[in-house]
């Protein structure tokens, strides 16, 4: 069997169907890139990445083969050997191409479809009966051999929502909301149109309130590199927000996602099945199809014109109404590997594997981000409340102190810093090790620079102390929040700004504080206590 793909997208969706061949040893997978695209670099290094047996696409042309998958028309398909399926590429058909027989939608011109006025393919999947219409009007011949089978991806995506949390925990989400940014390749995607709203929302969004993530089209990193996208993103990445990988990663964090900033890509018809709170930055100009699946979402989600909007557009978000606009797109969700299988085998002309098949659970994401190690903050002291919002260092903002984690932080940020922090716990990376004691690190620490006013250690997520210029040595003890069932721990340095922030104000002890952080309140005792000789 071969499996032809002519880019990174549409060997992602041919690796989606591999469980309806799991445990088959009279399958045997090959795989070639169909010459032509201008996105097909990463495909060949994504078929690397898997470890799979592949052939250039000029021996594959030689050979004939008892069947063929690919998931998209486009290329010399016709150039290969044997019966071939063409699996659903994409959210539907959603969007016109220049050069594609404008404006037919891409994925459906009868150019593609047809080769000498034959059929290229013995069986197109679609993943909607609305599909079917849609390609009857514009090549009758390849609809004769159309069926809805659905959408294997949002099978995956279905069936790994119960690993939300899990995908959340891995991430570092805790308590904040994490916004997804999705945008689609081409000049009418959010990345063209809107380049500075990545920056705008991970700069002016209250850290310890927000996690942002980006998901970025495959051809995206095929036409510019890893490298230059990385470069492109590098403000936002550098205050902590997450670029997901093109394959499975993207859809773990789509599942963990509370809510979506979107262009005309379909991926966030995938958002809508899973009722995630979709909200419109750009329209998709001439390339979005009126009447399409996409405009429909589009037409019916809240728009983000500036970053001071996103809580109300979220607000504005009505329960229930994403799936229900999903259903325009995906016809027999849960059930799509099952029909292919069943329609692959029969053109093989063999009986399934005896094993039910099911869609394969989404791995956890392996991408974290860039830590966040320097923090511009607003605190606001009120009696023993403190309010504090922390933002990037390189923010615009005015704020009250500078709050710089040691061993992390620039020096630059560190001398500018009147909060100085450190995490304790590091294993050696040696046998032989040397460490410091908290006591002798917060005395170093505060001689070494002027600016400082307050050096702390965090000890665990609810254990803090801290030593003040005025001498004082402290524990500061936190409290996690229980809300709605679940155990909230805030990150302890946001804490330790609350607490610098009120012993600027009042440096009596002792005291109980209510730090408001991240909309949630936390309470954290502080103590005097005496010099320890713990190692860090």
């Amino acid at each position: 069997m071969l499996f032809a793909a002519r880019s990174a997208n549409a060997l992602y969706r041919l690796l989606d169907v591999m469980p309806m061949f799991a445990g088959d040893d009279r399958v045997s997978r090959l795989f070639t890139l169909i010459p032509g695209s201008d996105f097909g670099v990463e495909a060949l290094a994504a078929i690397e990445r898997v470890r799979a047996r592949s052939l250039p696409w000029s021996q594959a042309c030689q050979q004939s083969f008892d069947l063929i998958l690919a998931a998209s028309p486009k290329g010399d398909l016709q150039q290969l050997q044997g019966p071939c399926v063409l699996l659903p590429h994409g959210a539907g058909f959603n969007k016109t191409v220049p050069g594609e027989g404008d404006p037919v939608p891409s994925g459906l011109d009868p150019a593609n479809l047809l080769h000498d006025g034959r059929v290229l393919a013995s069986v197109y999947a679609l993943a909607h009966p609305s599909q079917l219409g849609r390609l009857a009007a514009l090549s009758p011949e390849a609809a004769e051999r159309a069926t809805v089978t659905g959408d294997p991806v949002l099978d995956r995506i279905l069936a790994s929502r119960a690993q939300r949390d899990h995908y959340r925990a891995v991430l570092g989400t805790g308590g904040r909301r994490l916004i997804v940014l999705t945008s689609t390749w081409g000049p009418e995607s959010l990345l063209e149109r809107r380049p500075g709203l990545f920056m705008d929302l991970a700069t002016r969004l209250p850290h310890d309130a927000y996690q942002l993530a980006a998901i970025v089209h495959p051809n995206v990193r095929s036409e510019i590199g890893d490298f230059d996208l990385s470069e492109r993103l590098a403000p936002a990445l550098d205050a902590g927000m997450i670029l997901a990988e093109p394959y499975e990663e993207w859809a773990a964090v789509l599942i963990a996602a509370d809510a979506v900033i979107t262009d005309h890509g379909s991926t966030a018809l995938y958002a809508a099945a899973l009722d995630c709170p979709l909200i419109g930055a750009c329209d998709g100009g001439a390339e979005l199809l009126p009447g399409s699946p996409m405009a429909g979402l589009l037409d019916a989600s809240p728009h983000l014109e500036q970053p001071g909007d996103l809580e109300a557009a979220i607000a504005a978000y009505r329960p229930g109404s994403g799936p229900a606009l999903a259903e325009s797109a995906f016809a027999e969700q849960g059930h799509a590997v099952e029909r292919l299988q069943a329609e692959v085998y029969r053109l093989l002309g063999l009986t399934p594997p005896p094993v039910p098949v099911s869609a394969r659970i989404l791995p956890p994401p392996a991408t974290t981000g860039r830590p966040v190690s320097a923090f511009a903050v607003n605190a606001l002291v009120s009696g023993t409340e403190v309010r504090v919002e922390r933002f990037p260092a390189h923010t615009d903002s005015p704020a009250h102190h500078l709050a710089a984690e040691y061993g992390a932080a620039s020096e630059r940020h560190i001398r500018g810093a009147g909060l100085v922090y450190r995490r304790a716990g590091q294993a050696p990376s040696s046998p032989h090790s040397e460490t410091r004691t908290e006591a002798e690190w917060t005395s170093r620490i505060l001689s070494g620079y002027p600016g400082c006013r307050t050096a702390a250690v965090i000890l665990d997520p609810e254990l803090c102390v801290a030593r003040t210029r005025a001498g004082s040595f402290l524990s500061i003890r936190i409290e996690p929040r229980e809300t709605s069932g679940r155990i909230v721990h805030v990150d302890p340095a946001a804490v330790l700004s609350a607490v610098h922030a009120r012993l600027a104000v009042d440096p009596g002890l002792p005291v109980v504080l209510t730090c408001v952080i991240g909309q949630r309140r936390f309470q954290a005792r502080l103590l005097p206590t005496t010099d320890t000789a713990r190692a860090l």
